[in-house]
Protein backbone atom coordinates (compact mmCIF):
# COMPACT_ATOMS: atom_id res chain seq x y z
CA UNK A 1 0.00 0.00 0.00
CA UNK A 2 1.18 3.50 -1.01
CA UNK A 3 0.79 6.50 0.93
CA UNK A 4 0.82 10.34 -0.14
CA UNK A 5 1.49 12.13 3.38
CA UNK A 6 1.21 15.65 2.86
CA UNK A 7 2.59 18.32 5.92
CA UNK A 8 3.78 21.55 6.07
CA UNK A 9 6.58 20.02 8.69
CA UNK A 10 8.70 17.11 9.99
CA UNK A 11 11.18 16.31 11.87
CA UNK A 12 14.26 16.42 11.75
CA UNK A 13 13.82 18.96 9.11
CA UNK A 14 11.88 21.88 10.03
CA UNK A 15 9.62 21.91 13.15
CA UNK A 16 7.37 24.53 15.08
CA UNK A 17 5.53 21.70 17.50
CA UNK A 18 4.12 18.01 17.44
CA UNK A 19 3.18 17.81 14.06
CA UNK A 20 6.83 17.69 12.85
CA UNK A 21 7.08 14.84 15.31
CA UNK A 22 4.21 12.72 14.06
CA UNK A 23 4.75 13.66 10.42
CA UNK A 24 8.52 12.49 10.74
CA UNK A 25 7.56 9.35 12.79
CA UNK A 26 4.43 7.78 11.98
CA UNK A 27 6.04 6.96 8.14
CA UNK A 28 8.84 4.91 9.60
CA UNK A 29 5.98 2.92 12.14
CA UNK A 30 3.60 2.35 9.32
CA UNK A 31 6.68 -0.06 7.62
CA UNK A 32 5.80 -2.82 9.82
CA UNK A 33 2.28 -3.04 8.61
CA UNK A 34 4.18 -3.26 4.72
CA UNK A 35 2.63 0.54 4.40
CA UNK A 36 5.28 2.56 2.20
CA UNK A 37 5.03 6.68 2.74
CA UNK A 38 6.00 8.98 0.72
CA UNK A 39 5.76 12.24 2.12
CA UNK A 40 5.40 15.94 0.51
CA UNK A 41 6.79 18.91 2.07
CA UNK A 42 7.58 22.50 1.38
CA UNK A 43 10.92 23.27 0.29
CA UNK A 44 12.27 25.25 2.57
CA UNK A 45 15.83 26.57 3.15
CA UNK A 46 16.18 23.58 5.81
CA UNK A 47 14.67 20.84 4.14
CA UNK A 48 16.38 21.88 0.65
CA UNK A 49 20.03 21.49 2.35
CA UNK A 50 19.35 18.01 4.00
CA UNK A 51 18.42 16.36 1.07
CA UNK A 52 20.50 13.94 -1.04
CA UNK A 53 20.26 12.51 -4.12
CA UNK A 54 17.61 15.10 -5.12
CA UNK A 55 15.77 14.17 -8.67
CA UNK A 56 13.27 16.77 -10.69
CA UNK A 57 10.01 14.69 -11.23
CA UNK A 58 7.87 17.80 -12.53
CA UNK A 59 8.46 21.31 -13.17
CA UNK A 60 5.62 24.06 -12.83
CA UNK A 61 6.61 27.26 -15.22
CA UNK A 62 3.35 29.29 -13.35
CA UNK A 63 2.53 27.95 -10.04
CA UNK A 64 0.12 30.23 -8.53
CA UNK A 65 2.36 33.07 -10.20
CA UNK A 66 5.59 31.30 -9.32
CA UNK A 67 8.04 28.70 -10.79
CA UNK A 68 8.58 25.42 -8.97
CA UNK A 69 10.17 22.19 -9.53
CA UNK A 70 8.86 18.90 -7.57
CA UNK A 71 11.89 16.85 -6.18
CA UNK A 72 11.95 13.07 -4.83
CA UNK A 73 15.05 12.53 -2.64
CA UNK A 74 16.05 10.79 0.50
CA UNK A 75 16.90 11.85 4.00
CA UNK A 76 16.63 10.43 7.69
CA UNK A 77 14.86 7.16 6.42
CA UNK A 78 11.88 9.38 5.30
CA UNK A 79 11.05 8.88 1.42
CA UNK A 80 10.31 12.62 0.14
CA UNK A 81 8.37 14.47 -2.36
CA UNK A 82 9.65 18.19 -2.13
CA UNK A 83 8.21 21.38 -4.01
CA UNK A 84 10.94 23.77 -4.41
CA UNK A 85 9.70 26.97 -4.78
CA UNK A 86 11.87 29.72 -3.95
CA UNK A 87 9.29 32.06 -3.76
CA UNK A 88 7.05 30.61 -1.40
CA UNK A 89 9.47 28.94 0.73
CA UNK A 90 12.99 30.30 0.80
CA UNK A 91 12.57 32.69 3.51
CA UNK A 92 14.63 33.34 6.59
CA UNK A 93 11.93 33.84 8.77
CA UNK A 94 9.89 30.58 10.18
CA UNK A 95 7.34 28.24 7.91
CA UNK A 96 4.06 30.41 8.35
CA UNK A 97 5.51 33.99 10.31
CA UNK A 98 8.42 36.21 9.95
CA UNK A 99 11.19 36.75 12.44
CA UNK A 100 8.65 39.34 14.03
CA UNK A 101 6.37 36.59 14.72
CA UNK A 102 3.63 38.28 11.65
CA UNK A 103 1.78 35.70 9.68
CA UNK A 104 2.59 36.23 5.64
CA UNK A 105 0.24 37.61 3.88
CA UNK A 106 0.32 35.14 1.34
CA UNK A 107 -0.16 32.16 3.38
CA UNK A 108 -3.34 31.09 1.70
CA UNK A 109 -1.32 31.19 -1.95
CA UNK A 110 1.96 29.50 -0.62
CA UNK A 111 -0.11 26.87 0.86
CA UNK A 112 -3.12 26.95 -2.23
CA UNK A 113 0.36 25.91 -4.34
CA UNK A 114 1.03 23.37 -1.77
CA UNK A 115 -2.29 21.59 -1.51
CA UNK A 116 -2.83 22.19 -5.79
CA UNK A 117 0.64 20.15 -6.01
CA UNK A 118 -0.38 17.66 -3.27
CA UNK A 119 -3.97 16.59 -5.29
CA UNK A 120 -1.80 16.39 -8.98
CA UNK A 121 0.21 13.60 -7.44
CA UNK A 122 -2.95 12.09 -5.81
CA UNK A 123 -4.04 12.29 -9.35
CA UNK A 124 -2.02 11.59 -11.55
CA UNK A 125 1.00 9.60 -9.44
CA UNK A 126 4.27 10.96 -10.45
CA UNK A 127 7.81 8.99 -11.54
CA UNK A 128 5.48 5.77 -12.30
CA UNK A 129 4.83 6.11 -8.44
CA UNK A 130 0.79 6.29 -7.70
CA UNK A 131 -0.37 6.25 -4.03
CA UNK A 132 -3.40 4.65 -3.17
CA UNK A 133 -4.43 7.18 -0.56
CA UNK A 134 -3.42 10.91 0.23
CA UNK A 135 -3.45 11.58 3.78
CA UNK A 136 -3.07 15.22 4.92
CA UNK A 137 -1.70 17.50 8.08
CA UNK A 138 -3.71 20.22 9.92
CA UNK A 139 -4.89 23.19 8.03
CA UNK A 140 -1.74 23.33 5.45
CA UNK A 141 -2.36 21.18 3.19
CA UNK A 142 -6.82 20.52 3.72
CA UNK A 143 -7.27 22.79 0.50
CA UNK A 144 -5.98 18.97 -1.60
CA UNK A 145 -8.48 17.03 -0.76
CA UNK A 146 -10.59 20.16 -2.30
CA UNK A 147 -9.28 19.86 -5.38
CA UNK A 148 -9.49 16.44 -5.59
CA UNK A 149 -13.65 16.41 -4.56
CA UNK A 150 -14.66 18.95 -6.62
CA UNK A 151 -11.97 19.14 -9.83
CA UNK A 152 -10.56 15.29 -9.82
CA UNK A 153 -11.80 12.45 -12.09
CA UNK A 154 -9.79 10.28 -9.78
CA UNK A 155 -11.61 8.87 -7.05
CA UNK A 156 -8.51 8.03 -4.23
CA UNK A 157 -9.32 7.78 -0.47
CA UNK A 158 -8.71 11.30 1.63
CA UNK A 159 -7.93 11.25 4.99
CA UNK A 160 -7.39 13.91 7.15
CA UNK A 161 -5.73 14.10 10.52
CA UNK A 162 -6.41 17.53 12.82
CA UNK A 163 -3.75 17.96 15.32
CA UNK A 164 -5.32 21.50 16.68
CA UNK A 165 -8.91 22.18 15.81
CA UNK A 166 -7.66 26.21 16.73
CA UNK A 167 -5.10 26.40 13.76
CA UNK A 168 -7.44 26.35 10.80
CA UNK A 169 -6.10 28.13 7.84
CA UNK A 170 -9.01 31.14 7.64
CA UNK A 171 -8.82 33.59 4.23
CA UNK A 172 -10.51 36.50 3.12
CA UNK A 173 -13.38 35.18 0.64
CA UNK A 174 -12.43 37.40 -2.53
CA UNK A 175 -9.24 35.03 -2.66
CA UNK A 176 -11.35 32.30 -3.87
CA UNK A 177 -11.40 33.47 -7.47
CA UNK A 178 -7.60 32.69 -7.66
CA UNK A 179 -7.82 28.87 -6.42
CA UNK A 180 -9.31 27.63 -9.67
CA UNK A 181 -11.48 25.90 -8.50
CA UNK A 182 -15.28 25.41 -9.85
CA UNK A 183 -17.82 27.91 -7.83
CA UNK A 184 -19.62 25.35 -6.16
CA UNK A 185 -16.45 24.59 -4.19
CA UNK A 186 -17.75 28.10 -2.42
CA UNK A 187 -20.23 26.49 -0.43
CA UNK A 188 -21.48 25.51 3.11
CA UNK A 189 -20.34 22.33 1.86
CA UNK A 190 -17.31 23.26 0.82
CA UNK A 191 -14.95 26.35 1.74
CA UNK A 192 -17.37 28.93 2.56
CA UNK A 193 -16.44 29.88 6.07
CA UNK A 194 -18.30 32.50 8.24
CA UNK A 195 -18.20 34.65 5.09
CA UNK A 196 -14.20 33.90 4.51
CA UNK A 197 -12.56 30.84 3.56
CA UNK A 198 -11.89 28.07 5.79
CA UNK A 199 -8.78 25.74 4.23
CA UNK A 200 -9.57 23.10 7.18
CA UNK A 201 -13.40 23.40 7.06
CA UNK A 202 -12.69 22.72 3.59
CA UNK A 203 -10.80 19.65 4.22
CA UNK A 204 -13.40 18.20 6.28
CA UNK A 205 -16.07 18.17 4.22
CA UNK A 206 -14.19 16.77 1.51
CA UNK A 207 -12.41 13.93 3.59
CA UNK A 208 -13.62 10.03 3.06
CA UNK A 209 -11.89 10.14 6.86
CA UNK A 210 -10.96 12.03 9.51
CA UNK A 211 -8.86 11.17 12.59
CA UNK A 212 -7.54 13.36 15.75
CA UNK A 213 -4.93 12.44 17.97
CA UNK A 214 -6.48 11.79 21.08
CA UNK A 215 -10.02 9.73 21.59
CA UNK A 216 -10.81 12.41 24.51
CA UNK A 217 -9.99 15.25 22.12
CA UNK A 218 -12.24 13.41 19.26
CA UNK A 219 -15.21 13.33 21.83
CA UNK A 220 -14.24 17.06 22.74
CA UNK A 221 -14.61 19.18 19.82
CA UNK A 222 -18.11 18.04 19.45
CA UNK A 223 -19.03 20.85 21.98
CA UNK A 224 -18.77 24.57 21.34
CA UNK A 225 -16.20 24.94 24.31
CA UNK A 226 -13.32 22.86 22.27
CA UNK A 227 -14.89 22.76 18.68
CA UNK A 228 -13.68 26.40 17.64
CA UNK A 229 -16.28 27.24 15.52
CA UNK A 230 -16.18 23.67 13.66
CA UNK A 231 -18.43 21.98 16.08
CA UNK A 232 -21.06 21.70 13.49
CA UNK A 233 -19.27 20.54 11.00
CA UNK A 234 -17.10 17.59 13.23
CA UNK A 235 -21.14 16.82 14.41
CA UNK A 236 -22.14 16.73 11.14
CA UNK A 237 -19.01 14.08 10.11
CA UNK A 238 -19.30 12.75 14.04
CA UNK A 239 -19.44 9.23 12.16
CA UNK A 240 -16.40 9.85 10.15
CA UNK A 241 -13.73 10.69 13.04
CA UNK A 242 -11.87 8.99 15.05
CA UNK A 243 -9.61 9.42 17.36
CA UNK A 244 -5.61 7.80 17.42
CA UNK A 245 -3.50 9.08 20.23
CA UNK A 246 0.34 9.62 18.79
CA UNK A 247 2.86 8.06 19.52
CA UNK A 248 6.99 8.80 19.86
CA UNK A 249 9.81 7.54 17.84
CA UNK A 250 11.27 5.29 20.33
CA UNK A 251 15.13 5.72 18.96
CA UNK A 252 15.15 9.33 18.25
CA UNK A 253 14.06 9.43 22.22
CA UNK A 254 15.57 6.84 24.11
CA UNK A 255 17.72 7.39 27.65
CA UNK A 256 20.06 4.67 26.33
CA UNK A 257 21.31 5.83 23.79
CA UNK A 258 20.10 9.85 23.00
CA UNK A 259 23.42 11.87 21.79
CA UNK A 260 21.95 14.67 23.55
CA UNK A 261 22.29 13.73 26.76
CA UNK A 262 25.85 13.03 28.45
CA UNK A 263 25.13 10.38 30.98
CA UNK A 264 23.05 7.61 29.88
CA UNK A 265 20.58 5.76 31.91
CA UNK A 266 17.51 3.35 32.21
CA UNK A 267 14.84 1.96 34.64
CA UNK A 268 17.98 -1.15 35.33
CA UNK A 269 19.99 1.64 35.77
CA UNK A 270 18.52 4.54 37.22
CA UNK A 271 21.32 6.48 39.29
CA UNK A 272 22.73 7.46 36.37
CA UNK A 273 20.21 10.21 36.00
CA UNK A 274 21.30 12.13 39.08
CA UNK A 275 24.10 13.15 36.90
CA UNK A 276 21.91 14.79 34.11
CA UNK A 277 20.26 16.63 37.13
CA UNK A 278 23.22 18.35 38.06
CA UNK A 279 24.14 18.93 34.45
CA UNK A 280 21.50 20.31 34.27
CA UNK A 281 21.70 22.71 36.98
CA UNK A 282 24.80 23.82 36.17
CA UNK A 283 23.30 24.92 32.67
CA UNK A 284 20.70 26.74 33.58
CA UNK A 285 22.58 28.77 36.82
CA UNK A 286 20.75 27.11 39.50
CA UNK A 287 21.67 25.84 42.57
CA UNK A 288 21.26 22.24 43.97
CA UNK A 289 18.30 21.22 45.68
CA UNK A 290 16.70 18.38 47.99
CA UNK A 291 13.32 19.50 46.50
CA UNK A 292 11.89 19.00 42.95
CA UNK A 293 13.38 20.08 39.73
CA UNK A 294 10.33 21.28 37.39
CA UNK A 295 10.48 21.88 33.81
CA UNK A 296 7.72 23.26 31.55
CA UNK A 297 9.20 22.78 27.46
CA UNK A 298 6.29 24.17 25.84
CA UNK A 299 4.71 26.99 23.53
CA UNK A 300 4.34 29.51 25.85
CA UNK A 301 0.88 30.40 24.40
CA UNK A 302 -2.65 31.07 26.42
CA UNK A 303 -3.31 27.19 25.03
CA UNK A 304 -0.96 25.40 27.11
CA UNK A 305 -1.83 27.36 30.27
CA UNK A 306 1.55 29.17 30.70
CA UNK A 307 0.56 31.97 32.07
CA UNK A 308 -1.02 29.78 34.81
CA UNK A 309 2.22 28.27 35.46
CA UNK A 310 3.76 31.91 35.46
CA UNK A 311 1.21 32.90 38.20
CA UNK A 312 1.96 30.45 40.87
CA UNK A 313 6.48 30.42 40.13
CA UNK A 314 5.72 31.37 44.20
CA UNK A 315 4.31 28.02 44.74
CA UNK A 316 7.11 26.24 43.15
CA UNK A 317 9.92 28.51 45.53
CA UNK A 318 8.36 28.41 48.22
CA UNK A 319 8.46 25.31 48.48
CA UNK A 320 12.17 25.18 47.98
CA UNK A 321 11.65 23.94 44.17
CA UNK A 322 13.36 24.95 41.03
CA UNK A 323 11.80 26.08 38.19
CA UNK A 324 13.64 25.60 34.23
CA UNK A 325 11.31 27.06 31.56
CA UNK A 326 12.43 26.83 27.89
CA UNK A 327 9.82 27.79 24.74
CA UNK A 328 8.97 30.86 23.15
CA UNK A 329 5.49 32.31 22.15
CA UNK A 330 3.16 35.20 23.47
CA UNK A 331 5.70 38.43 24.55
CA UNK A 332 3.49 38.51 27.73
CA UNK A 333 3.91 35.40 28.50
CA UNK A 334 7.45 35.48 28.04
CA UNK A 335 7.79 38.62 30.03
CA UNK A 336 6.47 37.07 33.18
CA UNK A 337 8.70 34.27 33.21
CA UNK A 338 11.30 36.56 32.51
CA UNK A 339 10.55 39.14 35.39
CA UNK A 340 9.99 35.62 37.73
CA UNK A 341 13.52 34.94 36.83
CA UNK A 342 14.76 38.47 37.79
CA UNK A 343 12.59 37.76 41.59
CA UNK A 344 13.94 34.44 42.10
CA UNK A 345 17.14 34.05 40.57
CA UNK A 346 18.49 30.81 42.50
CA UNK A 347 15.22 28.91 42.01
CA UNK A 348 13.81 29.89 38.65
CA UNK A 349 15.67 29.87 34.80
CA UNK A 350 14.25 31.00 31.49
CA UNK A 351 15.83 30.36 27.87
CA UNK A 352 13.47 31.95 25.31
CA UNK A 353 13.18 29.98 22.06
CA UNK A 354 13.66 26.31 20.75
CA UNK A 355 16.81 24.07 20.97
CA UNK A 356 16.43 20.46 20.42
CA UNK A 357 19.14 18.92 22.33
CA UNK A 358 18.41 21.38 24.90
CA UNK A 359 14.90 19.50 25.29
CA UNK A 360 16.33 16.27 25.53
CA UNK A 361 18.87 17.54 28.11
CA UNK A 362 15.67 18.68 29.90
CA UNK A 363 13.44 15.84 29.89
CA UNK A 364 16.36 13.61 30.61
CA UNK A 365 17.82 15.93 34.16
CA UNK A 366 14.30 17.62 35.23
CA UNK A 367 12.14 15.60 38.37
CA UNK A 368 8.80 16.31 36.98
CA UNK A 369 7.37 18.24 33.75
CA UNK A 370 4.80 20.75 33.74
CA UNK A 371 1.88 20.38 31.16
CA UNK A 372 -0.73 22.60 32.05
CA UNK A 373 -2.83 22.79 28.88
CA UNK A 374 -6.23 24.13 28.66
CA UNK A 375 -6.74 22.20 25.72
CA UNK A 376 -4.24 19.45 24.67
CA UNK A 377 -5.36 17.61 21.23
CA UNK A 378 -2.29 14.75 22.41
CA UNK A 379 0.53 16.24 23.84
CA UNK A 380 4.28 14.80 23.38
CA UNK A 381 6.10 16.65 25.81
CA UNK A 382 4.27 14.02 28.71
CA UNK A 383 5.27 11.20 26.62
CA UNK A 384 8.83 12.06 26.35
CA UNK A 385 8.94 12.93 29.89
CA UNK A 386 7.44 9.63 30.65
CA UNK A 387 10.37 7.66 28.38
CA UNK A 388 12.90 9.92 30.03
CA UNK A 389 11.68 9.20 34.06
CA UNK A 390 10.07 13.00 34.49
CA UNK A 391 7.26 13.12 36.22
CA UNK A 392 3.92 14.57 34.23
CA UNK A 393 1.97 16.88 36.24
CA UNK A 394 -0.59 17.73 33.30
CA UNK A 395 -4.50 19.18 32.98
CA UNK A 396 -7.08 16.64 32.54
CA UNK A 397 -7.52 17.09 29.22
CA UNK A 398 -7.59 15.89 25.91
CA UNK A 399 -4.83 13.15 25.25
CA UNK A 400 -2.98 14.50 28.32
CA UNK A 401 -5.95 12.45 30.24
CA UNK A 402 -5.62 9.47 28.25
CA UNK A 403 -1.76 9.22 28.51
CA UNK A 404 -1.19 9.79 31.89
CA UNK A 405 -2.65 7.68 35.04
CA UNK A 406 -3.16 9.96 38.43
CA UNK A 407 -0.96 9.18 41.04
CA UNK A 408 -3.78 8.77 43.42
CA UNK A 409 -3.74 6.20 46.22
CA UNK A 410 -5.21 3.80 44.57
CA UNK A 411 -3.24 3.67 41.55
CA UNK A 412 -0.70 4.17 43.56
CA UNK A 413 -1.32 0.97 45.89
CA UNK A 414 -1.80 -0.72 42.44
CA UNK A 415 1.42 0.44 40.77
CA UNK A 416 -0.32 2.05 37.75
CA UNK A 417 -0.02 5.47 38.46
CA UNK A 418 2.38 7.57 36.07
CA UNK A 419 2.35 11.48 37.10
CA UNK A 420 0.03 13.86 38.57
CA UNK A 421 -3.28 15.19 36.89
CA UNK A 422 -5.50 18.22 37.81
CA UNK A 423 -8.68 19.05 36.87
CA UNK A 424 -10.33 22.22 36.43
CA UNK A 425 -7.79 24.02 34.72
CA UNK A 426 -7.12 26.91 36.50
CA UNK A 427 -4.58 28.63 39.01
CA UNK A 428 -5.77 27.02 41.72
CA UNK A 429 -5.76 23.24 41.03
CA UNK A 430 -2.51 23.84 39.63
CA UNK A 431 -1.46 24.88 42.93
CA UNK A 432 -2.85 21.74 44.36
CA UNK A 433 -1.02 20.28 41.67
CA UNK A 434 2.24 21.74 42.41
CA UNK A 435 1.65 20.41 46.49
CA UNK A 436 1.12 17.27 45.57
CA UNK A 437 3.94 16.76 43.54
CA UNK A 438 5.79 18.33 46.65
CA UNK A 439 4.57 15.78 49.00
CA UNK A 440 5.39 12.53 46.74
CA UNK A 441 8.40 13.45 45.91
CA UNK A 442 9.46 13.32 49.58
CA UNK A 443 8.07 9.75 49.74
CA UNK A 444 11.50 8.77 47.83
CA UNK A 445 10.27 5.15 47.46
CA UNK A 446 7.10 5.93 46.00
CA UNK A 447 8.46 8.58 43.76
CA UNK A 448 10.91 6.81 42.38
CA UNK A 449 8.23 3.88 41.66
CA UNK A 450 6.31 6.82 39.41
CA UNK A 451 9.31 7.59 38.05
CA UNK A 452 9.95 3.63 36.84
CA UNK A 453 6.44 3.26 35.73
CA UNK A 454 6.58 6.23 33.31
CA UNK A 455 9.72 4.91 31.61
CA UNK A 456 8.12 1.87 31.76
CA UNK A 457 5.07 2.98 29.70
CA UNK A 458 4.86 1.84 25.93
CA UNK A 459 4.84 5.20 23.89
CA UNK A 460 5.59 4.01 20.90
CA UNK A 461 4.02 3.89 17.62
CA UNK A 462 2.70 0.14 18.04
CA UNK A 463 -0.48 0.04 18.69
CA UNK A 464 -1.58 3.41 17.28
CA UNK A 465 0.37 2.58 13.93
CA UNK A 466 -1.84 -0.71 13.74
CA UNK A 467 -4.98 1.98 14.05
CA UNK A 468 -3.52 3.88 11.31
CA UNK A 469 -3.56 0.66 9.21
CA UNK A 470 -6.35 -0.36 10.06
CA UNK A 471 -8.18 2.69 8.72
CA UNK A 472 -6.51 3.06 5.19
CA UNK A 473 -7.86 -0.72 4.96
CA UNK A 474 -10.99 0.32 5.77
CA UNK A 475 -10.90 3.29 3.21
CA UNK A 476 -9.56 1.47 0.19
CA UNK A 477 -12.73 -0.76 0.74
CA UNK A 478 -15.55 0.81 -1.47
CA UNK A 479 -18.45 -0.99 0.47
CA UNK A 480 -17.31 0.12 3.89
CA UNK A 481 -16.14 3.61 2.82
CA UNK A 482 -16.59 5.85 5.76
CA UNK A 483 -18.11 9.14 3.67
CA UNK A 484 -18.78 9.15 0.20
Amino acid sequence: MNILSVTAEIFPLVKTGGLADVAGSLPKALMAHGIHTRSLVPGYPSVMRALTAALPVAQYDRLFGERATLVAGQTGGLDLLVLDAPGFFDRQGGPYADDHGNDYPDNWKRFAAFSFVAAQIAEHGVADWRPDIIHVHDWHPALSLVYLKFSSRVEIPRVLTVHNLAFQGQFPAHRFTELGLPDEAYSVEGLEYYGDLGYLKGGLQAADAITVVSPTYAREIMSPTFGMGLEGVMNARHDDVIGIVNGIDMEVWNPCSDPYIENHFSTRAPLRRLANRQKLLDRFGLSDTAGPVFAAVNRLTWQKGMDLLAGVVDEIVKGGGKLIVHGQGDAAIEDAFMEAARRFPHSVSVEIGYDEPLAHQIHAGADAMLVPSRFEPCGLTQLYALRYGCVPIVARTGGLSETIIDANEAALHAQVATGIQFSPVDANELRLALRRAFRLFKRRRVWERLRRQGMRTDCSWHRSAAQYAELYGRVLTPDIRLAG
